[in-house]
């Protein structure tokens, strides 16, 4: 009899249970928790500010590891000084999957477009809708406001291995202005200053076989 009762009592909390599950709402996933960025920490070496704990692609694509596999992606200041003023950031589905060193985005100007390279694999599953409607903010404020989407990368420990990180990056950094200046110098001598980029903006405004030249030697597209 006990036992029975046992019983009885289980299936009764069972069905109580059941019935307030159906009737609550659902909760869904909201998209602000992968949304919400702090503002990093800046290091200083020299002339060149970094945002510390970030890695680098080479192809001026940052990212940070957010937990969780969440590593969310932005261009970084050299690419944004490199591109200036831009019209429009196209990002894609969600949901799609990308992999280390291919199409993330693409960059537009007038007619004009740049491609721009994930540095991780995986799914893609947040954009910052704020960059979308406000592009400036990819050059203006790069390392936070600026992101452009958040990468579920399930192999992200193994992705950064092959990025740049710690004290190298203001090297790097520093070393691709000084090369962009060598370049301006050969070939367009006009738009070559003496320190740091040649001209804010300067690659909409290079001829198309120059314009190729500097996207695929600093953006590798």
């Amino acid at each position: 009899m006990s036992i029975l009762f046992v019983l009885l009592t289980f299936l009764v909390i069972l069905t109580i249970t059941y019935v307030r599950r159906k009737d609550s709402p659902a909760v869904a996933v909201q998209s602000s928790v992968v949304d919400k960025i702090l503002t990093p920490t800046m290091l200083h070496c020299a002339d060149v500010q970094v945002p510390e704990g970030f890695a680098f692609h080479p192809g001026h694509m940052w990212v940070h590891d957010e937990g969780h596999q969440n590593a969310r992606i932005g261009i970084d200041g050299f690419a944004g000084d490199l591109l200036g003023n831009i019209d429009n950031i196209e990002t894609g589905e969600l949901n799609r999957w990308v992999r280390q060193g291919q199409l993330l985005c693409i960059i537009r100007h007038g007619d004009q477009k740049v491609e721009l390279l994930s540095p991780v694999e995986g799914v893609v599953v947040s954009v910052n809708h704020e960059v979308l409607k406000n592009p400036s903010l990819a050059i203006e404020d790069p390392y936070r406001d600026g992101w452009i989407c958040v990468i579920k990368a399930p192999e992200l420990s193994t992705n950064t291995k092959n990025l740049l990180q710690g004290p190298i990056v203001p090297a790097w950094i520093q070393n691709s202005s000084v090369r962009l200046r060598g370049l301006m110098q050969q070939l367009n001598p006009a738009l070559a200053q003496d320190g740091g980029l040649p001209v804010k903006g300067i690659l909409f405004q290079l001829d198309p076989a120059v314009q190729r030249r500097v996207v695929k030697e600093f953006l590798l597209t």
